[in-house]
């Protein structure tokens, strides 16, 4: 697996409006843009520092993974996700060395990308997004 930047750090909020406020007023940051991903059950703003994305994540429905995550854990940091050229390519990879994966084939993220995600029972308890922009 050929990991080449960090794509995003994902951050959990209850409230997407308030935090992006944190974020631009007290932070300086210019959220860029602000989307629902229904199927992931979540709405997402993103902001960018230097090279790296931000994504603040706020669940649509209590029952999707924010939600739970929100429930359980509370705000904060929810994942962290680098690109790969080459997702599929990369899944067998950590597949093969033994990583549990949550998702066994590329599905559709934010911002265009193909994402996936690795368990973090297998990735010393972070959640680990990969990324593929299938523009380049």
């Amino acid at each position: 697996m050929e990991l080449t930047h960090i794509e995003h750090i994902g951050i959990a909020v209850k409230n997407l409006d308030e935090s992006i406020k944190y974020y631009e007023e007290v932070l300086g940051l210019k959220c860029y843009s602000i989307e629902e991903v229904a199927d992931q059950k979540v709405k997402t703003a993103f902001f960018k520092v230097g090279q790296t994305k931000l994504e603040l994540l706020e669940s649509t429905d209590p029952e999707g993974p924010i939600g739970k995550f929100i429930e359980k854990k509370g705000e904060g940091i929810h994942h962290l996700a680098f690109h790969v050229n080459d997702l599929q390519n990369a899944l067998n990879d950590a597949n093969a060395k033994g990583v549990r994966l949550i998702d066994e084939k590329p599905r559709k993220g934010a911002e265009g990308l193909d994402i996936a995600f690795l368990h973090p029972k297998s990735t010393n308890g972070v959640l680990t997004e990969l990324c593929e922009d299938k523009v380049k």
